[in-house]
């Protein structure tokens, strides 16, 4: 992995990537969201991101939830990725060792309601998922997770309130919140301007067609929003970008 910015350039190695990707420290709670996208800007292949990604991408992929307290997703991209809880071992176990983590972070899945009760990120999992809903989710739905075996925070009365939602993540100690997807739920995200930084790996890959984008909202946002770069890696000619938000 050979980092172009911040200078100096040169190579990195393991233990320099993982500071790199490591969570600022934040009570608030902090929004990192991870994506892999085509040079033309498609996130998938058939529906699947993982079409796409490259060596070098499921190393910083990795890194995300591997120095995560909680991976955030959608219940559609939970659902069409086929997305069990994670189990790290060997170096992953390590490293969240090393960084005073949970052994095992749990995923926090988005829904209104449509969420199946026997979905892979519901009962595939070692510790409790997480499912974020609205008030007027269905109560037998929200039954339904808890018998499988989720949690179930309530966070807004008809649609979920994603800005509620982060404070009562930071609220459990779930403050490195790595989201990973799919684009409805960062276009929301963004829209509540609650994303503090974006990782995305540019492929050496063009897919064109109608494949999906980082982010997706019904209307264009009520201003564009800034971000920096923070830094920029290259290997195998993929690029590896992390962008940090600038406010104020």
């Amino acid at each position: 992995m050979h980092r172009v910015w911040p200078l100096p350039a040169g190579e990195l190695d393991p233990a320099q990537l993982e500071e790199l990707y490591v969570y600022p420290e934040r009570s608030s709670g902090w929004v990192a969201v991870n994506f892999v996208s085509s040079l033309d800007g498609g996130i998938e292949i058939d529906g699947k991101s993982r079409g796409l990604s490259s060596d070098a991408d499921r190393k910083v992929f990795g890194l995300g939830h591997d120095l995560a307290d909680v991976v955030l997703l959608a219940s559609g991209t939970a659902v069409a990725e086929e997305y069990p809880g994670l189990r790290p071992e060997g170096e992953s176990a390590r490293r969240r060792e090393r960084h005073g983590l949970a052994a095992v972070p749990p995923l926090a899945v988005v829904t209104s309601g449509s969420l199946p009760a026997d979905a892979p990120s519901v009962v595939d999992v070692l510790v409790p998922t997480i499912v974020i809903t609205c008030a007027s989710a269905p109560a037998d739905k929200q039954r339904a997770w808890q018998d499988a075996g989720a949690e179930v925070l309530i966070a807004g009365d008809d649609d979920v309130d994603l800005a509620d939602a982060v404070r009562q993540l930071a609220g459990r100690g779930l403050r490195s919140i790595d989201c990973e997807g799919g684009p409805g739920l960062t276009g929301k995200l963004l829209d509540a301007d609650l994303v503090d930084e974006m990782r995305i790996s540019f492929v050496p890959t063009a897919v064109a067609g109608q494949a999906g984008r980082v982010a997706r909202t019904d209307a264009p946002l009520d201003e564009p929003r800034g971000f920096t770069v923070d830094s920029l890696l290259v290997e195998d000619s993929t690029l590896l970008v992390r962008y940090l938000r600038t406010r104020g």
